[in-house]
């Protein structure tokens, strides 16, 4: 894991801190002059795969609000580049914190344009960094951490100023709604606790009159929150003296309380405000900083790397995973095949008990396998009555006037006898069936009886009924008619004999149907 330093850029002098265990370590403190500067490179050699932050405490700074058009991308981009270099002649150290958005008939964004009024006190210090291969995160403000030291004390909304005394002296900061407005260091020397209260008390109500000047501050309104770090030891005087009024709410909150919030474990006795930025520099960096893309391309790359191994290492468990998933379905498919085994064995063996039990006999036993299932197959093509039976009575459910004297079912082939001349036309056979004359096998049902309810003279009527009886036998496409004996020859060729005026007391005549179907 790379190494990650601080360091501390003040106007008296920089100090270098190690990040070491959630915890700050001072590693060096160095001159701000080009002694300092030589020992400061010696500092980093060995040291090229360090990550390394940059945090500014200087009183040369500049804030300047302004507005662009709604804006996304390049377009955006090109027009932050363009208002920074019109503000700024040097813009290496230049940075453009978004505010929001006004809404009315074009839409803007608001900007508050940052930089230090003296860039190139940096300049040397950052070649270094370039020189010795480290990785620069970023260079930032003590302002810039402003709104996460508001949030860590528990202000996530509204408008609030911070003060904190460090060893550069009053750093006094306006934040809105979570967002940086102003902020200004005061210089201050070794003075009583109550000389520091009241000194913080001036500048607060100075600094509150002058953005009100801005209209950055609205005059009216409810009490703008300030809150001050100072240490323990002076929190009584603080609090005697910083009495709040309509305008600000005084709240103090001592340093040993805002340094457990930000989450510093091992506070430094002794220690002054700027440790709270130097911790939250690196725990908590905030999106925004000074740098140019340039100053930070090592950065960039180590990013990069560090996400193409996160990829990578996720991509292994990935694989690692499925390939866990598919030795288990393996495993499991392994004991299914174990299983099937010992049932395949088992059932040989029962076949084999069964089998050695069946008397001798002249042949193998694939060839009685082979009849059995032969004789399976005959047995499941040969034809019932029972169907045609059942087909026959439904027929004659619908004919009444049948009497029905006697009925034969046989299996064979037609005997070749043509329908007689009177019988109709027989139907077109199914699809998929033989055509009649064919000779393949059928089953045939004979159907004889005579006519009833008719009078017996009336041989017309008794023809016809004869015939409606055996176009109905044909109903179902699968039967046809084989033969059909009427009750009288109604041909041109036949002769009509006997007399058909005699008592209704005779026997009726007598007829004949015989209807076949293919067997499948």
């Amino acid at each position: 894991m790379s190494t990650k330093l601080v360091l501390y850029f003040t106007a008296s002098g920089h100090a270098l801190y190690r990040w070491a265990g959630r915890s700050l370590e001072l590693d060096a403190r160095f001159t701000p002059d080009d002694a300092g500067l030589a020992d400061f490179r010696a500092r980093l050699k060995g040291r090229k795969a360090a990550l390394v932050y940059v945090l500014a405490d200087l009183a040369g700074e500049d804030f300047h609000e302004d507005q662009i058009p709604y804006l996304h991308g390049a377009d955006r981009q090109t027009v932050v580049d363009r208002r920074l270099a019109q503000r700024y002649r040097d813009t290496r150290l230049a940075a453009a914190l978004p505010l929001g958005y006004l809404s009315g008939e074009r839409r803007s964004e608001r900007l508050l344009l940052a930089s230090f009024t003296n860039t190139q006190q940096f300049s040397a210090w950052l070649d270094a960094l370039a020189e010795s291969g480290a990785r620069l995160s970023g260079v930032y403000s003590v302002p810039l951490l402003a709104p996460a030291l508001v949030a860590c004390l528990g202000v996530r909304s509204g408008r609030a100023f911070v003060v904190t005394i460090n060893s550069t002296g009053l750093r006094q900061c306006y934040v809105e709604d979570g967002r940086l407005r102003f902020a200004r260091l005061e210089r201050s020397a070794e003075m009583a606790p109550e000389a520091l209260a009241a000194l913080v008390r001036a500048e607060t109500l100075r600094l509150a009159q002058y953005l009100s000047t801005l209209r950055a501050l609205p005059r009216e309104g409810p009490p703008v929150q300030v809150i001050v770090v100072a240490p323990a030891a002076q929190r009584a005087a603080f609090e005697q003296a910083l009495v709040s009024d309509t305008r600000l709410a005084f709240r103090t909150v001592t340093l040993e309380e805002a340094a457990r919030k930000a989450g510093i474990k091992r506070p430094s006795a002794g220690a002054a405000g700027e440790e709270l930025f130097l911790h939250l520099v690196v725990s908590k960096s905030p999106k925004e900083q000074f740098a140019r893309q340039e100053d930070r391309r090592s950065f960039f790359l180590w990013r990069l790397q560090r996400g193409i191994r996160l990829a990578g290492a996720l991509g292994f468990a990935a694989c690692a995973l499925y390939a866990a998933a598919l030795w288990i379905d393996i495993y499991g498919l392994n004991a299914d095949i174990a299983t099937q085994r010992r049932e395949a064995r088992a059932a040989t063996q029962q076949y084999e008990r069964i089998t050695a039990s069946f008397p001798v006999t002249q042949t193998t036993t694939d060839n009685l396998k082979a009849t059995v299932i032969e004789f399976t197959r005959i047995a499941s093509q040969s034809a019932s009555p029972e169907p045609a039976l059942i087909y026959l009575s439904q027929v004659v459910d619908k004919f009444p006037q049948m009497e029905i004297e006697s009925v034969q079912w046989r299996v064979g082939k037609p005997e070749g006898a043509a329908d007689a001349p009177a019988a109709p036309r027989p139907a077109a056979p199914a699809p998929g069936a033989p055509a009649e004359g064919t000779g393949a096998a059928m089953q045939m049902l004979e159907v004889s009886g005579h006519v009833n309810a008719i009078k017996r003279s009336d041989y017309r009527a008794i023809t016809g009924q004869v015939q409606r009886f055996a176009e109905a036998l044909r109903s179902d496409p699968a039967w046809r008619i084989v033969r059909t004996q009427l009750p009288f020859d109604v041909t041109s060729q036949g002769t009509l004999s006997g007399d058909i005026g005699i008592a209704e007391g005779t026997e009726a005549p007598r007829f004949s149907v015989t209807v076949g179907r293919i067997l499948k």
